[in-house]
């Protein structure tokens, strides 16, 4: 059985993580993702070593999947290679500093001209304006994209979230870009830009504050927990922010993950009652409706949390999920990494590494019927140069000079 993106070639030039995370999702769906890498190679291959002399697993996570070509840009010989390359390649996806592939000498322009069916994809920090010529990080786009300003607690300060939404949520952005514009390909046979700016990504996953702020002009948001209101949206804690009310409560044994996050529905609220043994709540005026609890969450999460720390987060779970109220065990990082369910799915998968041995990492997040995807490991550096350059017409005679005359 064949793969969606299978004949699809990329070259891609990106590093660290936005950009390989999108070429990772093309490898993932079958693309042939060659990964075009300085003479040192990716700095993430020696970024937070676990092991001497061993790609990290920085690198390692983010590039299975892919082979590996090493060329000097700034050489003659590696720009004509360069060329070479792009004639025979569907899609470029870079992730440099901007103007950084026009100062090599290729602009759009030119890239254009080499293959006119090329789709060069691009991840910068922000979109045309005044920053556009600035570099961003994974925290300076959640900074600068609302993520921040209404992440946190009402009383603490602007808070990161973990979630590499500023840059792998870009480069899932990017993705759909790339494939939109491949699809388009096949109408008018000509490639095209593509190009996603962090600030942007972020704002896009931050949508519903940006409709919060505006809903403020017409009083208190009364689905959040904070007594007081200004003229922006607050950090709300752990409020779902949403229609339906929700809070993370403490369970037994009181670890530091020891949480499950609860979803109080109309429909489910006289279940809760019962099983925190105040079922006369169920009808009680003061306490029936989604209107009348909607004042006094932080007191009604209170007393589920009284019952819910009388038990551990996983008894917690089955016992509501029986009664059909949403809920979800806060789970740590070691507890996914172990979990047996995602193993079994493919969310997390153990793949072989020729120097580290077996380590875990995230399965393909998207799955098709007809193209199952098996995750294989990092390349070297450079562990494809014979063969790729082969493909472009390079004589195998030619690959020792190249190497001493430090193009390869």
């Amino acid at each position: 059985m064949g793969k969606a993106l299978e004949g699809v070639r990329v070259l891609d030039m990106t590093h660290v993580q936005s950009g390989p995370s999108a070429t990772q999702i093309l490898a993932w769906l079958g693309a042939d993702v060659v990964k075009l890498e300085g003479i040192t190679g990716d700095i993430t291959r020696q970024q937070l070593r676990d092991l001497p002399g061993v790609d990290s697993l920085y690198f390692t996570m983010l590039n299975c999947n892919k082979r590996s070509i090493t060329l000097n840009m700034k050489s003659a010989r590696g720009k004509e290679i360069f060329a070479d390359l792009i004639k025979t390649t569907d899609i470029l996806v870079e992730n440099f500093a901007p103007g950084a592939i026009d100062r090599m000498g290729f602009t759009w322009e030119r890239l254009e001209e080499i293959n006119p069916a090329l789709i060069y994809a691009s991840i910068k920090g922000f979109g045309p304006g005044k920053f556009v010529d600035c570099k961003a990080y994974e925290v300076v786009a959640q900074a600068m994209g609302g993520s921040m300003s209404t992440t946190g607690f009402e009383d603490g300060p602007p808070t990161a979230t973990a979630a590499q939404i500023g840059d792998s949520g870009t480069g899932m952005h990017l993705v759909a870009g790339i494939l939109a514009a491949l699809y388009q390909r096949v109408q008018t046979g000509r490639g095209q830009r593509v190009t996603v700016a962090m600030q942007e990504a972020v704002l896009n996953l931050t949508r519903v504050k940006l409709r919060d702020q505006q809903r403020l002009a017409h009083g208190p948001l009364k689905e959040y927990p904070n007594a007081e209101f200004g003229d922006e949206v607050p950090r709300s804690g752990n409020a779902s922010g949403g229609g339906q009310p929700g809070w993370a409560v403490k369970c037994s044994p009181g670890g530091p993950n020891d949480y499950i996050y609860v979803i109080v529905q109309p429909p489910g609220w006289a279940k809760i009652a019962e099983l925190i043994g105040r079922p006369e709540l169920a009808d009680d005026p003061e306490w029936a409706t989604p209107e009348a609890r909607l004042h006094k969450l932080d007191k009604m999460f209170q007393m589920i949390e009284e019952w819910t720390t009388q038990h551990d987060k996983w008894a917690i779970m089955d016992i509501l999920n029986a009664v059909n109220v949403p809920c979800g065990p806060i789970l740590s990082t070691k507890e996914l990494l172990e979990d047996e369910s995602l193993a079994k799915t493919g969310a997390v998968v153990e793949v072989e590494h020729p120097q580290r041995g077996a380590f875990k990492t995230v399965g393909c997040p998207i799955r098709l019927s007809d193209s199952p995807v098996e995750v294989y490991t990092s390349p070297a550096l450079g562990e494809h140069n014979a063969e790729i350059l082969q493909d472009i017409g390079i004589d195998p005679s030619e690959l020792d000079a190249l190497k001493e005359a430090g193009v390869i």
